[in-house]
């Protein structure tokens, strides 16, 4: 086969590096896929379509054997075996770690072994994709590309593709996200006809330094880490009595609003992650980059005082619909990871399922688009997607100073409106004040204007790009979020306070019209856990 990797930034630097927690799979002695599997469940608020979680939880443990067979350093205990931590929301202490840098140690070692086989597989790094190009059949034939270095528009021809760009973090102001997630792969394949699903479902991860967004693992939690209100009250005791400070993402994350909200945070709007009751050493140990987040952006010493925390966005729990093989409706296109919406996380994520989940189902995806590379003839896309792609330049760069507003502030707007009204706790009041923002953003965005007029890493011109896909995912959410009338998971209707399985035990289905997002719905698939009520 022949194979090329086209990415906006060097890979190593792609988003998964931030990914500080570990990997989950049920390989010890006593533990279970089964287990596995049910958490997985409950956690999704039973969301998630059982058939997928049940592939992920069955071939997980074979993946992290060949993960650490490749060379990934996993964390050995006393005895010199693999070892775990505990997170959130699971039965049994699963989460496979290298230190609090697992994403950036997988990372690493699956960049040396693409390089052991570089002669057969082209890498194309620091190329922005700006839209897919469908043939006359209507089936995915390719991508059309910037390099970022000198400007030059290529269109790459392919029998398949595969989208695995992350998610759209920077929709939303702060994010634990990089500046990079911004939703291009999603607004890709919807601009280009494939179905959005569960696009409302945005996890808010309960540990984030207020302001910044920064990323306080769940590792920390995992370690022994409390939760403290201004009170000096361990306040996870009235939300989740038996798994505490371990339970599930939204759990947290509403607890420590509702604390917040009623009056008991700090003057800043925070409550206190207290690390400083887990033993010196080990922090050194399992947590030493939080050690230095902690030091460099919040002046403080976590082995000796509590740090502010507070619910920040996180991960896009929804995105483009596929099947268990990475297939979208649209023949040839092809998604997973963050980007895809399988949906093994339904509406919560269990922390330590992400990078299972881009790792199962990016292998499920290569080998299924790899077998259509073979079997079918190359077809030629027309000329207008180069054309199409020239003129949308053209028009950015055309836009005279001052024609309109900085792509800055609209972006600064956006993520802005999003995290005030469409995050931990919503009501239809907010979301449709924040969807029409959205919209009238979009009509904005058509007359922002940029400085840079080169064609040399012109980020500038790639930052009004993005700012279009960011847009689309904002308006699908907020689609979709007035539409759920329940409380289920990451979505937490004030309005609708409670999850209603009679109606909405199914998943939203979002189409690009001319018009906006066009509704559906689909089935969540059951195989052998019934939907039952959920507490920790």
């Amino acid at each position: 086969m022949s194979v090329g990797i086209i990415s906006k930034v060097h890979p190593v630097r792609s988003h998964s590096n931030a990914a500080q927690g570990g990997i989950n799979a049920a390989l010890n002695p006593g533990d279970s896929w089964e287990s596995h599997a049910f958490d997985t469940i409950k956690g999704s608020d039973y969301l998630g379509d059982q058939d997928a979680v049940e592939i992920m939880t069955r071939e997980a443990p074979e993946e992290i054997l060949h993960l650490e067979h490749l060379g990934v350093t996993f964390h050995r205990n006393e005895e010199g075996k693999l070892g775990t931590r505990a997170f959130g929301g699971a039965s049994a202490a699963r989460t496979y770690y290298v230190a609090d840098i697992t994403g950036q140690a997988i990372m690493h070692v699956l960049y040396e072994q693409l390089m052991k086989y570089s002669e057969q597989i082209a890498r194309y790094e620091e190329w922005f994709c700006s839209s897919l190009a469908i043939d006359e059949n209507g089936e995915c034939c390719g991508v059309v590309t910037r390099n970022v270095a000198d400007g030059q528009v290529e269109l790459f021809q392919a029998k398949s593709v595969i989208l695995c760009t992350g998610g759209n973090g920077m929709v939303w102001k702060p994010s634990t996200n990089a500046l990079i997630c911004t939703g291009d792969g999603i607004a890709m394949a919807y601009r280009a006809g494939a179905k959005l699903m569960d696009m409302e479902m945005i996890q808010y991860h309960p540990t984030t330094l207020a302001g910044k967004g920064f990323l306080i693992t769940e590792g920390a939690r995992g370690e022994g880490a409390h939760l403290l209100n201004a009170k000096g009250e361990r306040f996870m005791e009235k939300y989740a009595p038996n798994k505490m400070e371990l339970a599930s993402r939204d759990v947290v994350s509403r607890a420590e609003q509702t604390e917040i909200n009623e009056g008991r945070g700090f003057p800043d709007g925070t409550v206190a992650l207290d690390i400083t009751v887990v033993p010196k050493k080990r922090v050194h140990e399992a947590l030493r980059e939080i050690v230095l987040v902690g030091r460099d952006f919040a002046g403080v010493d976590i082995t000796r005082e509590p740090i502010h925390i507070k619910p920040g966005n996180h991960y896009t729990m929804g995105g483009v619909k596929t099947d268990v093989d990475g297939r979208t409706d649209i023949p040839g296109l092809y998604s997973a990871g963050e980007t895809a919406c399988v949906s093994v996380h339904g509406g919560n994520r269990l922390g330590a399922n992400s990078l299972l989940d881009t790792l199962i189902f990016g292998k499920r995806s290569g080998r299924d688009a790899a077998a259509r590379a073979k079997r079918i003839d190359y077809s030629r896309a027309s000329k207008q997607v180069l054309e199409d792609e020239e003129n949308l330049v053209a028009d950015i760069i055309s836009r005279e100073k001052g024609s309109g507003r900085r792509i800055s502030e609209i972006k600064l707007e956006l993520g802005q409106t999003m995290d005030a009204k469409v995050a931990v706790f919503r009501d239809e009041a907010g979301i449709t004040e924040a969807l029409e923002t959205v919209r009238r953003l979009k009509e904005e965005a058509k007359t922002a204007y940029i400085d840079d007029h080169g064609s040399v890493f012109n980020q500038d011109l790639l930052g009004a790009i993005e700012l279009g896909y960011m847009l689309d995912n904002a308006e699908c959410t907020c689609v979709a979020a007035l539409e759920r009338k329940e409380s289920r998971g990451a979505q937490y209707r004030t309005d609708f306070p409670e999850r209603n399985d009679t109606d909405w035990l199914k998943h939203i289905d979002l189409e690009r019209t001319d018009d906006g997002p066009e509704i559906s719905y689909s089935e969540v698939t059951i195989t052998q856990w019934e939907p039952q009520e959920r507490t920790y």
